[in-house]
C-alpha cells in the first residue's frame, strides 16, 4: 500500500536550481535537499558557502556551477557538469531572474533585453536542454519555473519583467502540452511579494509598502522558506498528474 507521505520524498533525485545561492532560490534548494535531493546550484557569483554548508549538513550531494544566465552559451556546460557530478538529473527549478524598474515611456532597449534574456530566453533553452536529457534517460522528470504575480497582472514600471513572467506562465503550459507524453511535468510557482533583493526598493518606500501589505490577507511579506513546500510538491511523485499549472504562493494577494 502506498504511503502518501513517501510520494513527497526526493531521495536519490538530483535537482538543478538556478539562482540557488541566495533568496528564493536558496530557500527552494534547501527544501529540496531536506526532502532528499542532491543539489546543483547554478549562480552567477562564486559558491554560496551558506547553501553549500546546509545542503552538505543534510547529507546531500552538492555541486556549484558559476554561469552567466544572461546568455544561453553556458547551458551545454551546465548539462555536462551536472551529469559529470551526479550521472543523472531529475528536477530543474528555473529561479534566476532580474527586474528593471522604469516608466514605460522611458524604458530603454537595454533594460528590456537584459531582463528578457535571463527571465525568459535562457529559461526556455535550459528547459529544452534538460528535457532532452530527461527524454534520453527515459524516466521523465520535473521542471518548475518561477513565475510572478505579474504573470496574472500588469503591474507598473516593470514592462520587461511583466512580459517575461507572463511568458513564463505561457511557455510552462506549452511545454507541458508537448512533454507530458514523456512523463515530464512542467509547472510553475508564482511567488507573491517576497522579502528579497528584488523588493528592497518597494519595502523601503513606506507608502508603497503599506499599500502592498494592506492588500495581502496574510498581512506580511513572504519569505524564501514559504516557497519550499510548493517546490518540493511539484518536484515529487505527489504531483505526477499536475501539468502546466501555475501555483500562486502569495499570502492571498490574488484572492483579494
Amino acid at each position: 500500500m502506498r504511503n502518501i507521505i513517501d510520494t513527497f520524498r526526493l531521495d536519490g533525485k538530483v535537482a538543478i536550481v538556478t539562482g540557488a545561492g541566495r533568496g528564493l532560490g536558496q530557500g527552494m534548494a534547501l527544501a529540496l535537499a531536506e526532502a532528499g535531493a542532491d543539489i546543483v546550484c547554478i549562480d552567477c557569483s562564486g559558491e554560496s558557502d551558506e547553501t553549500a554548508a546546509t545542503v552538505k549538513k543534510l547529507g546531500r550531494g552538492y555541486e556549484h556551477i558559476q554561469a552567466d544566465l544572461r546568455s544561453i552559451e553556458g547551458i551545454p556546460a551546465i548539462i555536462e557538469t551536472s551529469k559529470k557530478a551526479f550521472g543523472t538529473m531529475d528536477i530543474l527549478v528555473n529561479n534566476a531572474g532580474i527586474i528593471k524598474r522604469n516608466d514605460s515611456v522611458d524604458f530603454t532597449e537595454q533594460e528590456w533585453d537584459d531582463v528578457m534574456n535571463i527571465n525568459i530566453k535562457t529559461v526556455f533553452f535550459l528547459c529544452q536542454a534538460v528535457a532532452k536529457e530527461f527524454i534520453a534517460q527515459g524516466a521523465g522528470g520535473k521542471i518548475v519555473n518561477i513565475a510572478s504575480m505579474l504573470s496574472f497582472q500588469g503591474g507598473i514600471r516593470a514592462p520587461s519583467y511583466t512580459a517575461s513572467k507572463s511568458g513564463i506562465k505561457g511557455i510552462t503550459m506549452l511545454m507541458a502540452n508537448e512533454w507530458a507524453k514523456f512523463n515530464i511535468n512542467v509547472n510553475a510557482i508564482a511567488p507573491g511579494y517576497m522579502a528579497t533583493d528584488n523588493t528592497v526598493a518597494l519595502r523601503a518606500d513606506e507608502q508603497r509598502s503599506k499599500e502592498i501589505l494592506d492588500r495581502i490577507p496574510a498581512g506580511r511579506w513572504g519569505s524564501p522558506q514559504d516557497l519550499g513546500g510548493a517546490a518540493v510538491f511539484l518536484s515529487s511523485k505527489a504531483a505526477d498528474y499536475i501539468n502546466g499549472y501555475t501555483i500562486a504562493v502569495d499570502g492571498g494577494w490574488l484572492a483579494r
